[in-house]
C-alpha cells in the first residue's frame, strides 16, 4: 500500500462541496497547479479536476418505454421516424441503437452513403424536444390485442427514456490514415489515400481515462456528465481492455480501458448529444461525457498533471492493416503535435483532423466544474472499481516531489 502525505475521502470532499467550499479545476488547469506548485501541494490546495470529452461514440443508444395504448400491443416490430428499434424485449420497451439507419435509407448501395438519419439523429431530435413518428406492429395475442399503433410522441410523453451506451470515452485511441492508392471511408472518417490526411478521436489531456489511467477513482457507481445530465458509470465498457502496453508514465499506448454508462434522457441535451452521419459508412452520436476526478492524494495529483506532450497515440493504417487486422503500429505521435494539426509520417507531412470536438469537451468540462462548484454534483463513490487486468498491475507510482 502506497504512502501519501495527503488523504482525503470522498465523504470529505463531498461535505465540502455541500458547503460551496470546495476548489474545482479542469483537467487543462491542474497542469500548470501542479507544475507550479508540485503534485502534493496542488493535491492539498484542490479538491476535484473536471475532465471532458466529446466525440463520436458508437457503441449508445436508448431504452425507451413509449407506454400502453388502448387496446394494449405487445410491439415485435417498431420505428422511431422510419428508424428500426429492437422490440425483443417486453411489450412497449425498445431499445434504439444510434448507428441503426432509416429503414429506406439505401446505405453503400450508392458509394459512398450519405447515412443522412439514424438512431443518433432520432435520440437528438427527441432530446430536441421534437415530436417523432412512431410505428408499432405486433402478431397480438389475448391480453395484447392490438396489433398496430401509429402515433407521433415526445420524449415528455414517453414513460422511461434511458440512454445506456456499453462503450463510450476510449481510453485513447487510433491515429488512422491510409496508405492504400485510393480514398477510403471509415468510422474514423474520410481518409485520402497516400496518407493525405490523418484522423484522430479524443479530447488528449482532457480525456477522463487519461486522468485516471488506473482507474484509482473511476468504477461502478461513479457519477458523471452525460450528454448534458447526470450519469452513472454502470459497468466497464465493451472491449475494456485496460492490459494494453503502457509508457513509462503508465499511459496506454493504445485502445484500452473503456466506460459503461447510463443516464436519463429526459434530463440531457440536443448540444450534447449530437447524430451525425459519416460518409461512406454510417450513422452515429456524438457524445458529450465528463469524469470528475476526485483529489484524493498526490498520485491523482501526478496522473491528472500528465500533459498533451506525453500522451502518445497509435498511428494505423486503414487502407490495409486495420480491415486485415494485422495489428500493425506504424509508429506514435503525442496529442500535443496532432492538435497543431500537422505530424510527420515516414519523412511525409500530413494534416491531422479531430472527430471530436476539443471546444465542447473544454465546455463539457467547465459545466461539470460548475456544477460542482455551485454545490448541484456531488461525487458518487464507487463501489467496485474499474479492472485493471493482468499487465496493470505494475503501477508507477507518484514521485515528482514526493
Amino acid at each position: 500500500m502506497a504512502s501519501f502525505q495527503v488523504n482525503k475521502t470522498y465523504q470529505e470532499i463531498n461535505e465540502k462541496i455541500k458547503k460551496g467550499q470546495a476548489v474545482v479545476v479542469t483537467a487543462e488547469e491542474i497542469i500548470d497547479l501542479v507544475r507550479r506548485k508540485g503534485e502534493v501541494a496542488a493535491a492539498k490546495s484542490v479538491d476535484v479536476v473536471t475532465t471532458g470529452t466529446f466525440s463520436p461514440m458508437c457503441s449508445s443508444g436508448a431504452f425507451l418505454n413509449f407506454g400502453h395504448a388502448k387496446p394494449p400491443i405487445k410491439a415485435a416490430k417498431v420505428w422511431l421516424n422510419n428508424v428500426p428499434a429492437y422490440a425483443g424485449l417486453a411489450a412497449v420497451d425498445v431499445y434504439l441503437g444510434v448507428t441503426e439507419p432509416s429503414a429506406d435509407d439505401p446505405l453503400n448501395k450508392v458509394y459512398p452513403g450519405e447515412f443522412k438519419y439514424g438512431g443518433g439523429h432520432v435520440i437528438q431530435d427527441l432530446v430536441a424536444g421534437k415530436a417523432v413518428h412512431l410505428v408499432a406492429e405486433a402478431y397480438g395475442t389475448d391480453c395484447y390485442p392490438n396489433k398496430r399503433l401509429e402515433r407521433d410522441i415526445t420524449l415528455k410523453q414517453m414513460v422511461n427514456a434511458i440512454l445506456c451506451n456499453p462503450r463510450n470515452c476510449y481510453q485513447n485511441y487510433n491515429v488512422a490514415v491510409n496508405l492504400s492508392n485510393r480514398t477510403i471511408y471509415t468510422y474514423m472518417g474520410p481518409l485520402r489515400p497516400r496518407a493525405g490526411n490523418a484522423n484522430f478521436c479524443t479530447s488528449g489531456q482532457l480525456s477522463p481515462l487519461f486522468n485516471d489511467p488506473y482507474y484509482r477513482t473511476i468504477g461502478i457507481g461513479t457519477r458523471i456528465f452525460l450528454g448534458g445530465g447526470v450519469g452513472y458509470v454502470v459497468f466497464p465498457g465493451t472491449q475494456h481492455n485496460p492490459g494494453k502496453p503502457r509508457s513509462k508514465n503508465g499511459i496506454p499506448l493504445g485502445p484500452a480501458g473503456t466506460l459503461m454508462v447510463m443516464g436519463d434522457l429526459k434530463q440531457m441535451s440536443p448540444r450534447h448529444l449530437v447524430g451525425v452521419s459519416l460518409l461512406g459508412y454510417g450513422c452515429s452520436l456524438t457524445v458529450g461525457l465528463g469524469v470528475p476526478i476526485p483529489m484524493l492524494n498526490e498520485e491523482i495529483a501526478h496522473f491528472c498533471a500528465i500533459s498533451d506532450e506525453e500522451l502518445l497515440a497509435p498511428i494505423v493504417d486503414y487502407g490495409h492493416d486495420y480491415p486485415a487486422g494485422t495489428g500493425r503500429v506504424l509508429g506514435q505521435v503525442s496529442y500535443a503535435q496532432l492538435k497543431k494539426g500537422k505530424m510527420t509520417l515516414e519523412g511525409q507531412e500530413v494534416t491531422c483532423v479531430p472527430l471530436s470536438s476539443l471546444v465542447r469537451a473544454r465546455e463539457v468540462a467547465q459545466l461539470l466544474k460548475e456544477w460542482i462548484a455551485a454545490g448541484k454534483f456531488l461525487l458518487g463513490e464507487p463501489v467496485e472499481l474499474l479492472p485493471l487486468g493482468d499487465k496493470g498491475r505494475g503501477v508507477p507510482t507518484a514521485g515528482r516531489d514526493s
